[in-house]
């Protein structure tokens, strides 16, 4: 007997809340190049990896993977900090973290801005109540040394904030310098390196960054959704002293450091990890040790200046003037006067090419298309097939204007 039944809920169910045709649609994903600033197609060594079985994320098996994961990511990062970790989350998680951990209310923050995720870090440090300043650069310039250091001068930052990859952009921001500068003015460094790392060359310790992170997206070629970040003794050590609480605790590196086992410690239950992302990040990780940065890093640059020359060829004007500033991993394309509709190539070139091509970000929407080789996608061959869809879409745009 069921009662349920007796009151007719079976027919209510039925007739209210019956799966909608969309709800029965089988998956269906289209196969495409993603040439865009991320995220980069995945190996497909990573792909298979990603689709093992679950584990318990309280099971030695399970810890034994993010011991491996963490060495592989001090390599990614060419550094020997403990508390190197991935947080579970897309690139935007790190740049929370590295912010939220180190800044308090009333600290000064200083920010290196010419593009959009500048911007994104302003807004996450005034949310932690400090008091923010930035040194502002036009789209496409990088900044020196000299203006970075009369600005610690004058501000007396606590934080330093600086993007080495600038994917809205494609800027490269040299970072060699910064640390030591930082350390003179006694002021941590945080490098965001999500469109970067892997791609071109970066040193932690040698460069006496502070906290840097990334994303597995980018040039790791692993699914988005895990942010991996390193903090350094001194970042360690102003999160030690900090007389308020972090104001996140999903990001509180005080819980994640014990999660991981950083310095041995015995593990706590922070949150329930993304399985089958430690897989892929695992993978991933795996596969630039067997490459080698150096080999990763100049593979990054030889088929960034395949790109250059051809789209030069074509006529286009690249939005960075100085090539040794130019981003390895996502080259800014100026839009031409003549494309009066520059969504439509995007478009185009992803209907005739199936090769994702992306417009501008933030302050650079609609100034520029965006054409990115990261990770696995880094080939000559892919360089080749996004120079013939660009010439193709611009012959499509200015066919469609003569009309």
């Amino acid at each position: 007997w069921d009662p349920l039944l007796e009151r007719g809920w079976q027919n209510t169910m039925q007739e209210d809340y019956k799966p909608s045709e969309e709800a029965l649609r089988p998956l269906v994903v289209p196969q495409r190049l993603l040439l865009g600033a991320g995220p980069s197609n995945c190996h497909p060594r990573v792909l298979k990896a990603s689709s093992h079985q679950m584990l318990s994320v309280v099971c030695p098996e399970f810890f034994a993977l993010m011991d491996e994961i963490k060495a592989g990511l001090k390599y990614f990062f060419q550094t020997a900090n403990e508390m190197t970790l991935a947080i579970d989350g897309a690139g935007h998680a790190a740049m929370e973290a590295s912010l939220v951990n180190v800044v308090e209310p009333g600290d000064r923050v200083l920010i290196l801005e010419n593009g959009i995720w500048s911007l994104r870090a302003r807004e996450i440090a005034e949310r932690c109540g400090a008091v923010v300043k930035s040194i502002v650069r036009p789209l496409g310039e990088f900044f020196s040394l000299r203006e970075i250091e009369e600005e610690l001068q004058a501000f007396k930052p606590h934080v330093l904030f600086a993007c080495q990859g600038e994917s809205s952009t494609g800027v490269l921001q040299p970072i060699e310098g910064m640390g030591d500068l930082c350390r003179q003015h006694d002021c941590l460094l945080i490098v965001d390196g999500v469109a970067s790392f892997g791609g071109v060359p970066f040193f932690m310790d040698r460069w006496n960054v502070d906290i840097a992170y990334s994303g597995s997206q980018k040039v790791l070629s692993a699914p988005p959704g895990l942010s991996p970040i390193s903090f350094g003794p001194r970042a360690r050590a102003k999160l030690a002293s900090r007389k308020t609480k972090v104001q996140s605790f999903y990001f509180d590196m005080n819980w994640l450091m014990k999660y991981w086992a950083v310095d041995g410690a015995t593990r706590i239950y922070h949150h329930t990890a993304s399985v089958n992302l430690y897989y892929a990040l695992k993978e991933s990780l795996l596969i630039l040790a067997e490459e080698g940065l150096e080999a990763s890093w100049s593979k990054h640059r030889r088929n960034a200046e395949l790109l250059w020359e051809g789209l030069e060829n074509l006529g286009l004007e690249l939005l960075v003037k100085d090539k040794s500033k130019r981003l390895h991993t996502v080259t800014a394309i100026k839009i031409p006067d003549d494309i009066k509709d520059w969504k439509e190539l995007i478009s185009y070139v992803m209907k005739t090419h199936s090769v994702e091509i992306a417009g501008g970000l933030g302050p650079s929407y609609g100034k520029i298309w965006r054409i990115g080789l990261l990770g696995n996608n880094s080939t000559p061959e892919n360089v080749q097939k996004a120079l013939a869809a660009m010439k193709d879409g611009l012959e499509h745009c200015r066919s469609l204007q003569q009309g």
